[in-house]
Parts: C-alpha cells; structure tokens; sequence
C-alpha cells in the first residue's frame, strides 16, 4: 500500500484511523483498555534499520523508492485515545491515530498486535478479580503462552487488579509485585514429602507456601505443620474438588492450632470456578492458562479502520467509511463520552465530527432526573510524533477500579448478557 501511494502521489495525504470493536466478546459486558503504554513504548522506537532494509531490497517485497522512504519512517503525526484501564465498548473509538496515509497506515499490526492481546487479558483478568472480591490473584500462566506475550500478559493482569505475577521479567520491567511457590517436582526430588518441606522451609522460612497435595493432601497438611513448627504462612492445593479439600484443611489447620495459615488454590481457574469458590475457606487464587488465553476471547476483535481523509493536499477532512456486508464502518473522526447520572454511567457517547460535543443532551438511555454529565474519555497520546502521554502502570490499574465503579452493578455479572451501557452515535 505504501508503495502504491507513492507511486500514486497520495502517500502523503492526510488521513485519521481509529481502533475500535464492532462487538463484545459474546457474553462480555464491557472491556478494558490496556497496552496504550506500551504500544507508546513500541511507536517510539519504531524505525527500519540497514537490515530490515536489506531483506526488504533483497526479496523485492518493496521497490528502491519505497526502501528510501522506509529508511527516514518516523511517525510524525497526532495520536488521541482512551486512558488505560478505561473500560470500553462496541464502536468506542478507543485510539485515533492522524497523520500522513503512509505514516499512518504502517502502524496498524502495531498498534492491533499490541492493543489486541493486552485488552483481551486485561478484560479477562477484571471479570475474575470480580469473581474474587477480597481475595487476591497471582498471575500464573507464563508457563502456557508465547515468552513475550507472558510479560505482556502479567502487566495487563496487574492493571485489571492482579495482586502479583510469578513471571520475574514482567516484575523486572514494570514494577509488578511477584510472588510463586514450589513446584511438585521440588517434592518428588527429595527422599521423602518431609525432607522437601523441610529444605523449603530452611531456605525460606516458616512463612513460606507449601504444596501439599502431591501425595495425600490431609497428610501434607500434618508434615507441613510439624515442619514449620506451626506457624505455616500458607499451604497451596493444586488439584481435586477445591471447595471441598479447601474446607477440609481449613479444618485441618485450626485444629492443628494453624489458624492463621493461609490456603491458596490453583488449578486450572477461570472466572467462574473462581466465583464458584466464593464461599469456600480459599485466601488467594494462582490463575494461569484462561488468564493469558483471555478466558475464552484470546482477542478483542478491535480493527482499524479509516474513517477520514483530505480530499487534496491541505483541504479539509472529509468522513470515508466501508460498506462491506456484516463488516461496515462508520466514517467521520469521533470522540468518546461516558454519560454519568449521578455518577454512575447510562451511556457510551461516540460524538462524530464537525458537530459539537453535546453537553446536556439528552439521550433514550438517560434515567430520570439526577445531575447528567459527560465524562470526555479521550487523551492526547502523541504530538507531532512526540510521546506525551506516558503515566504509570499504578495510575491506569486506580483508573481501571474508578472506571469499573461508575458501571451499573450488572456488569460484573459473569451470567450471559448484553453490555453494560449502549453505545450511542451522536
């Protein structure tokens, strides 16, 4: 495409892109948006080298003017978008991305690659640090998904209110609290289920976390108290019927004065299991394979489409859209509003240029009375190619809990249903 806009002279005509999702994953009463940072991390540095370059050259994917212009790529235009951590929904515009067609257009398996994954995991881990309420999650599943996306996953996770990951890279990099226990192997390694307790316990102290269930759980349970002296910090259960063995060596461990011994159950969890556990004696929840898989929705479906171009060199934009069967876009560059009625939201408001945003309209979906209010949803992230809108992972994860509160209770339902709020184009 950028070969054939230069040739055609219109590479550099100005045009506006903008990632959204025709739809919820099925069942899904919102999403979350996350990756924005490091999508800006990745733009930054977003350049083709001598040996990109070559290979280029050498297998004639583009032509000699092409590799010039790709040798000086730098994105140079504006982008806007929704703050992490933000929740979203179908049509929300939650990035816009304006420059040149060949700038802009370059940028879109970035930009899905990145916004894709990190939304989907994210939208996931909310639904399940929902189901947990007070209790709280270890991110688990470097173990069952690609090595990047691992980290990637971790970071998400802990935006949408993860406690802590095992992954180690991921607290490396991004400041995540990490947190892990001993594998069944460790205990197979020694002479005997005691012996391994008894290492763990040497090197790390009696507040460690012990697995007990590698052979007989109501056993593991007495040789873990004894080895610590009683002042066992938690014992992990990884297999059988979680609720009835949590309830057993809750059971177990008060009456072997481990009152204060925490148990923390994996095992193969997603959002409902981990609902079904609600009443079960469980402390804590280690999720691994449905938390980097997205729980079923490995994607968010978010495209990224044109939806407006310069109808010549410096003229004005014009809305561009596609009418494809079952795939149709709406053109014009928007912006998106969360209506607020007393505080809590009725409405996703996509405001679709020239009109102005329309404060204090009305809509069907308002509630009577009550103070109305749009909260504007969208930031600069990038000036004139310049990163502006760098926050912290701490900033987006208190985003994502503030966002997530100002939804109507029904979206933390893990039942089937609609969205939360409709979207209305404006």
């Amino acid at each position: 495409m950028v070969q054939a806009a230069l040739r055609g002279g219109v590479a550099d005509r100005r045009s506006v892109f903008e990632v959204f999702s025709r739809h919820l994953p099925a069942g899904r009463r919102y999403g979350v948006v996350a990756g924005t940072g490091r999508l800006l991390e990745a733009l930054e540095g977003f350049r083709f080298g001598p040996d990109e370059l070559e290979f280029l050259r050498a297998h004639r994917v583009v032509d000699e003017e092409t590799v010039r212009w790709l040798s000086t790529y730098r994105f140079t235009g504006d982008i806007y978008g929704y703050q992490e951590g933000d929740c979203y929904f179908a049509g929300s515009p939650i990035l816009v991305v304006e420059g040149t067609f060949a700038e802009a257009v370059i940028l879109e398996t970035l930009v899905l690659s990145v916004l894709n994954h990190d939304c989907a995991i994210a939208s996931a881990a909310s639904r399940m640090v929902s189901a947990a309420g007070s209790r709280p999650l270890i991110e688990m599943g470097t173990r069952r998904t690609h090595e990047s996306a691992a980290i990637a996953s971790a970071r998400a996770a802990y935006l949408a209110g993860f406690a802590a990951t095992s992954n180690l890279a991921a607290g490396r990099r991004y400041g995540i609290p990490t947190a892990g226990t001993a594998a069944h192997a460790f205990t197979l390694l020694h002479d005997s289920e005691r012996a391994a307790f008894a290492a763990q316990v040497a090197s790390l102290g009696p507040r460690t976390t012990l697995l007990v269930d590698t052979y007989d759980l109501a056993a593991g349970v007495r040789t873990a108290m004894e080895v610590a002296g009683g002042r066992l910090g938690a014992v992990r259960i990884d297999s059988g019927d979680l609720a009835l063995a949590a309830a057993e060596v809750r059971a177990l461990l008060n009456s072997l004065g481990g009152e204060h011994t925490r148990i923390i159950v994996t095992g193969d969890l997603d959002e409902h299991s981990i609902a079904a556990l609600a009443a079960a004696p469980v402390d804590g929840y280690g999720v691994g394979t449905s938390l980097v898989t997205g729980s079923g929705a490995p994607t968010a479906a978010l495209v990224y489409k044109m939806v407006a171009r310069a109808t010549g060199p410096g003229g004005p934009l014009e809305p561009v859209a596609k009418s494809s069967v079952g795939k149709p876009s709406r053109g014009g560059r928007k912006h998106g509003l969360r209506r607020l009625a007393d505080g809590r939201a009725t409405a996703e408001l996509v405001v679709v240029e020239p009109r102005e945003t329309p404060a204090g309209v009305r809509l069907d979906s308002d509630p009577p009375g009550g103070a109305v209010t749009d909260r504007p949803l969208m930031v600069r992230l990038v000036r004139n190619g310049e990163i502006v809108g760098r926050e912290s992972l701490d900033l987006a994860r208190a985003r994502h809990t503030d966002s997530l509160g100002e939804l109507p209770r029904t979206a933390v339902q893990l039942s089937r249903g609609s969205a939360a709020i409709p979207t209305e184009f404006i």
